[in-house]
Order: structure tokens, then C-alpha cells, then sequence
């Protein structure tokens, strides 16, 4: 007897040998047939879903759940654009705190005021607490003096402005975070990520690097597991930094790992040890994505993270030790560092299963496709940045080079696998409104952003669940509507499909099950 069948929809299958369906039966959490392999098998229960449209559940290869989830509960400067307007939302934050305490703040973007705020303003409306201003692309912070007296003399500002790893300076001075708080955060996050149809993510860097909360943080993950509270299926990747020099035997070949030489693959079905994040640069949003050619109207062209050579060792080592790698790299200067350690990992020790990623690929230039090709990385983007954020970084990019930015159809007929994911919550982390743009390829404002570079429905919806799936490592039990897969689905009120282009992001998320069961999101 079947646990659900799911009858009177259109199920949207993604498997090209059997593309579309109208029954679906479950067992025990997993797919077992699809139209007449169960329309006449009797079932505990039949669920009628009047003519719904059913896909795969939506997979986000690169989030940030804790984050999301502390940033939602913080105050935020989000809706402010004047200067003095921040800073009585800071005043406010900072009565609220004891004498000494941090005080958090969310939603910091310089565009929106013109300029960065400095210590000396934050001063002002600090009242002798310690002020931390967290940028919203996750690569830079404002903090007042009484950071600032704290920090080593030799980690670089600009009147309070910190980027990259003088960030990760100012946050090494925090107490982590309990794992109870993260639970809690990450709890809030996925239940959103459910609302939004997404039943499964890769966690984008943990217990280190530049958004990393807590030495221990993967036990806030086991701790909601072991209380039945983790929403959906999670996916957590090692921060870099925590691989460390290890006496293995030299017949290993393994220079560095995490302790007990734990890798991708590790876990189960519900929280597994993905891949290695490394960062070898910043971000467009903070002007610090690695390029080869400056900004525009600007005499600088971002930067590394770290020494290049430290980076590339790191990329090679990680490799050496067993790990899938993903790779952040948003400038082409950085993909440049990426691929070229890469190839030299694959050189090292050839592993051609290991399916590595660059993570973002912001800015790819025309010869560098053939690369990603070449050496079989996937390229993981972020189609809501531009979305949101495309026409400030069309600007800074410049008539040629704006259409090289998180491309589609440049990857697609280069072979390269082409993967979704909104590195929540930098931005919107909708799949719906994602897909729209790959499509029609709009920023919000209408300003049309390399529209060469815009593909199909089915070719998007595939980057958000068969490719998401595969980058992930889970293309044997995720990312297709097929027997023996998990009955994770998302149903929706239309078919993506068969409406307008422009109202693909306006969809609504009917249910979102997950193992054969819905699932409660947080709208």
C-alpha cells in the first residue's frame, strides 16, 4: 500500500525519459511510480491537486541559513538613505544594549547613502557601545573607535570601513555564537527556504572564513537534527581555514584536513558534509571583486582575499585531501586563480568525479568558458544579484563587460553545467523570481542586462533541480520526479512553462513537501 498518491496535477518530472506525468505515488519518503505504475494501487491517502503544477523541489546550491536567520531578527538600516537617518536607527540599537556590549546592525549598503558612514559619525551615537555596521554583501563592515582600539595596528581601515579579512579581524573578536542562537537562526531561515519551495541547500561556509559563526557551528546543524527541527535537507561547507597541517601517512597524500579526515560526502540524507568553501576574492557590491581591468571611473581593480600563491595552495591541498571545492570566485582576475589552481590539482591527482565549483562566477570573460568546460567545473551564480543589484553593477562594469556577468547561455553552449542559488541573504532568494530573470534577463528597474546570455524556462528550472542536485552530489536521490528518488516537490499554482515570462516570479508556492510530507514554510 502506498503512504500518498498525488493525483490531477501536472508533474513537471525534469527526467527526459518520462517528461511529464499525472500521478505520483510515495513510500516511506520516496518516489515509486509514476501515472499507471500507481493509479490503481490503493494508498493511506490520495491527495486531489486540481490540476497543479508539480516540480522537483527547488535545490540551492550556495545560502547562508544561520545568517539569514541572526539577520532577521536585527536591526536593520535596510530602508534608510541619509546619513542621519542611520544613525538614529544605530542611537536607538545602542540604548537598547548594556554599556560595553556589540551591537549588530544589518542592511549596510554605501550605495544607497553615497558614501561610507566612518567611526567619528558612529562615535557620536554610540554611547560606549562596540558599534558593528555588517555590510549586506557578507564582505566588509563600519565599526565605531571602540572596535577599532581593539583591533592589531596593523589590520587596514578607512575610517572605520573594514573589507574582507580586516572584517574577519573584527569578527575573530566576538565570542562565538551558541549553538542554541544558531539553531534557532537556522531554523527561521529554512522554513522560508520552504515557503519559497526549496526542499534542499548547500551551506556556504561554516566554522570559519569570512562568515563563519562559530568554531563548533556544525553542531547547531546536529543539534536540530537530533530535535526533528531541521526544516529541509542542508548540505554544509567547510570554511577553508579550518583545514589544518595533519601527520597522515605520506602514502595518503594528504598535507592538510579537517580533524579525523572528514570530506564531502559525510552524513546522511538529511545533513552531509559537502564541499570545501575557498575564497579567493570580495564582491561587486563592495567594490572588492578581483578584476583584471578597474572599475569603471575608478583606479582600482578589487582584490585577493589572501596572497595568491597561499590561495592557490590552499585550492591544491583541499584536493589532495579528498574534498569537492567550491570555489569563490566573482571577479575574472579571481576565476583566473581559480581555474589555474584547479587544473593544477587535477594535474597533482586526477579526480574527475569530484565536480568542483566556482561559486558566483560574476564576471566571466569570453575565454575563460572554454576553461570552465574544459576542466569540467560548474559554474554556481546568482541570477537575483543582477536582478536586484544589475544595474549599479552593470555601471561599475561598463558597456563591454556588462554582459559577461553571471552569465547562462555562454555556459550552456559551452557544455558547462550551469547551477542556481541565491547566496541568501545577500538577496531576494526566491527560484521563481530567479528564473524569470535567466529568461528574460531584467533587473527589476526593466534595464535589460546581456540579454545574449538569457535561456529557457526549462533550461532555468533545470539549473534550480537537476543541476542543483548534481552539484550537490545528490543526482542519485534528488533533482528529478523519478522512482527510487526522494519525494521531495514543490507544487505550484501555475506552469512556469506555459505563463508569460514576466510572471514567472509571481507564481505561488502551493505546498512544498519534503520525504513524502508537507512541509510548514515561514511566508
Amino acid at each position: 500500500m502506498l503512504c500518498t498518491r498525488l493525483t490531477n496535477a501536472r508533474f513537471l518530472t525534469m527526467d527526459p525519459d518520462r517528461p511529464v506525468a499525472h500521478d505520483l505515488g510515495i513510500w516511506r519518503g520516496r518516489i515509486v511510480g509514476l501515472d499507471e505504475e500507481v493509479t490503481s494501487l490503493p494508498a493511506r491517502e490520495v491527495v486531489d491537486l486540481q490540476g497543479a503544477t508539480v516540480l522537483p523541489g527547488f535545490v540551492d546550491s550556495h545560502v547562508h541559513l544561520a545568517w539569514a536567520g541572526l539577520k532577521a531578527n536585527t536591526p536593520s538600516i535596510a530602508p534608510c538613505q541619509r546619513v542621519e537617518d542611520v544613525l538614529a536607527v544605530v542611537a536607538r540599537a545602542a540604548a537598547r544594549a548594556a554599556p560595553g556590549a556589540w551591537v549588530d546592525i544589518a542592511g549596510y549598503d554605501q550605495r544607497a547613502l553615497g558614501r561610507h558612514l566612518t567611526a567619528a559619525e558612529l562615535d557620536r551615537v554610540g554611547q560606549n557601545r562596540k558599534i558593528f555596521l555588517m555590510h549586506d554583501s557578507g564582505h566588509a563592515c563600519v565599526v565605531n573607535s571602540a572596535v577599532l582600539d581593539l583591533l592589531p595596528a596593523e589590520v587596514p581601515h578607512q575610517d572605520g570601513f573594514l573589507a574582507e579579512s580586516a572584517m574577519t579581524a573584527v569578527r575573530q573578536l566576538r565570542l562565538p555564537y551558541s549553538q542554541d542562537e544558531l539553531a534557532d537562526a537556522i531554523e527561521r531561515a529554512g522554513r522560508t527556504c520552504l515557503a519559497e519551495g526549496i526542499t534542499a541547500c548547500a551551506e556556504a561556509g561554516i566554522g570559519g572564513g569570512l562568515l563563519g559563526h562559530s568554531p563548533v557551528e556544525l553542531g547547531a546543524y546536529q543539534l536540530l537534527r537530533d530535535q526533528g527541527r531541521l526544516p529541509l535537507r542542508v548540505q554544509l561547507m567547510a570554511a577553508g581555514d579550518t583545514l589544518r597541517p595533519r601527520a597522515a601517512h605520506r602514502d595518503d597524500g594528504i598535507p592538510r584536513a579537517l580533524d579525523l579526515g572528514l570530506r564531502t560526502g559525510f552524513g546522511d540524507d538529511w545533513l552531509s558534509l559537502g564541499a570545501l568553501k575557498i575564497y579567493t576574492d570580495g564582491g561587486m557590491m563592495a567594490r572588492t571583486a578581483a578584476l583584471t581591468e578597474p572599475y569603471e571611473g575608478m583606479a582600482h581593480t578589487g582584490q585577493f582575499q589572501d596572497d595568491p600563491e597561499r590561495i592557490a595552495d590552499l585550492i591544491v591541498d583541499g584536493h589532495l585531501a579528498g574534498w569537492q571545492l567550491a570555489v569563490h570566485a566573482i571577479g575574472d582576475r579571481a576565476a583566473d586563480l581559480a581555474l589555474d589552481a584547479l587544473e593544477r590539482a587535477q594535474e597533482r591527482r586526477p579526480r574527475p568525479a569530484a565536480r568542483h565549483r566556482v561559486e558566483h562566477a560574476g564576471l566571466i570573460r569570453p575565454d575563460q568558458l572554454s576553461r570552465f568546460a574544459r576542466l569540467g567545473v560548474s559554474a554556481v551564480v546568482q541570477p537575483n544579484f543582477l536582478r536586484h543589484f544589475g544595474d549599479d553593477y552593470a555601471d561599475v562594469m561598463g558597456e563591454r563587460r556588462a554582459p559577461w556577468m553571471y552569465r547562462g547561455r555562454g555556459f550552456l553552449d559551452h557544455g558547462v553545467t550551469l547551477v542556481g542559488s541565491s547566496d541568501r541573504p545577500v538577496t531576494d532568494g526566491s527560484p521563481l523570481r530567479a528564473i524569470q530573470f535567466m529568461v528574460e534577463r531584467a533587473s527589476t528597474s526593466g534595464r535589460t542586462i546581456g540579454p545574449d546570455e538569457g535561456i529557457t524556462v526549462d533550461e532555468a528550472l533545470h539549473a534550480y533541480t537537476t543541476a542543483g542536485a548534481y552539484a550537490c552530489h545528490w543526482d542519485d536521490t534528488a533533482g528529478t520526479l523519478a522512482p527510487g528518488k526522494r519525494a521531495d516537490l514543490v507544487v505550484l499554482g501555475d506552469d512556469p512553462r506555459r505563463v508569460e515570462t514576466s510572471r514567472i516570479g509571481a507564481i505561488d508556492v502551493v505546498a512544498t513537501y519534503v520525504d513524502g510530507r508537507t512541509e510548514k514554510g515561514t511566508p
